[in-house]
């Protein structure tokens, strides 16, 4: 099947993209202090000097005082910090790509370092980082309205220092998905609730204050997912009317484009139908929508970062979705990381020359 359709524009916006491929964000611990420096500039740029059509950065911290969980992953908020993102948007921009930062707050998820402030003081809905586990803090409603603030004022900032458009980190177990988990959220204020659009109300909050910040036409992303790190079986819709009571409170909200992760993409996401996460998204929101999860990859990535290499894989099957429409944009992870030129290289048919994925390339900003 020809590859041809990953190399088509995409219009959206204020969004005009070259092909349908993105750089999926993924943490790097880079940036010492916070501080993307010139070599993460770099890292980015060469990918955009490569075809990459949408750069999307690894996650950066809002201003509260644990929305990381590392000292080396970037912050979001601090003059020296911006000025470090500014270089890599002029970077980027130099190279011909376009990007956007992931803004993110981990919430009650396990530092990864000893050298990060103690546990307890990590906020969250309920103080739980998964059922029944309790991790940190209960977040108050003051805590809840700064930390609305702190994700509109970031990106406000993004869209001052160039950026072409900007990702809430919705995902994977992290402060806005433990609002949206039934397991997480255990509130007893109109933050929580028996239906997942009652539990969307927190990120239809971020997503209303940031459009508020932003205006009508800079592109506001959200990437979101059932899976959980605390769970990989978690789901938060079981069904079609599920998933919609879910997304649709968030597109109402302002967002433009949902960016839907699976660890594995063509895996069906409801039976009787072989539509994926975004596939399903877009059918009922009619929204763009990303799809992600192990693209051009053998391996499971979660299997990959414990330390198993993964080969190039076919892109047939992604093209075939592609093709009929069930989704717009397709993010590639690992591939990319390990490889700046892979975008290039599909699309010159360059297949022999595709890299193996090596854990050890998360050690580098190659």
């Amino acid at each position: 099947m020809s590859i041809d359709s990953l190399f088509q524009p995409f219009t959206f916006k204020g969004l005009t993209l070259p092909n349908r491929i993105v750089m999926a964000p993924m943490t790097r611990t880079h940036s010492p202090g916070g501080y993307p420096t010139k070599e993460v500039a770099g890292y980015y740029a060469r990918r955009a000097a490569s075809e990459v059509g949408l750069i999307i950065s690894e996650g950066t911290g809002i201003a509260r005082p644990t929305s990381v969980n590392h000292l080396d992953i970037p912050r979001f908020h601090g003059e020296r910090e911006l000025a470090g993102w500014k270089k890599v948007i002029d970077d980027v921009h130099a190279a011909g790509g376009l990007m956007a930062p992931q803004l993110w707050h981990v919430g009650a998820v396990r530092a990864q370092g000893s050298d990060w402030p103690a546990a307890s003081d990590q906020v969250s809905p309920s103080g739980l980082n998964a059922p029944g586990k309790p991790l940190g803090k209960t977040m108050t409603e003051q805590d809840i309205a700064d930390t609305i603030a702190a994700y509109a004022s970031a990106a406000a900032d993004a869209k001052r220092l160039g950026f072409d458009a900007a990702e809430l980190h919705g995902a994977h177990g992290y402060l806005i998905d433990q609002f949206f988990w039934s397991g997480t959220n255990q509130r007893a204020d109109h933050y929580n609730g028996p239906t997942i659009g009652e539990r969307a109300r927190f990120a239809a909050e971020v997503i209303s204050a940031v459009r508020a910040a932003v205006g009508p036409d800079f592109p506001i992303i959200i990437r979101l997912s059932q899976w959980k790190q605390q769970d990989y079986t978690a789901r938060l819709a079981n069904t079609p009317a599920e998933m919609e009571a879910w997304l649709q409170p968030l597109v109402d909200a302002g967002a433009d484009i949902l960016h839907c992760s699976q660890r594995r993409f063509w895996e069906p996401e409801f039976e009787g139908s072989d539509l994926n996460f975004a596939g399903w998204a877009k059918k009922l929101t009619g929204v763009p929508t990303i799809a992600v999860g192990s693209v051009g990859l053998s391996g499971d990535f979660m299997a990959a970062f414990g330390g198993e290499t993964s080969q190039p894989a076919s892109l047939d099957e992604l093209a075939r979705r592609l093709d009929r429409g069930d989704f717009d944009l397709v993010a590639v992870g690992r591939a990319i990381l390990q490889d700046p030129q892979w975008a290039k290289k599909v699309h010159e048919g360059r297949t022999d020359e595709l890299m193996n994925f090596e854990a050890s390339a998360m050690a580098t900003l190659s």
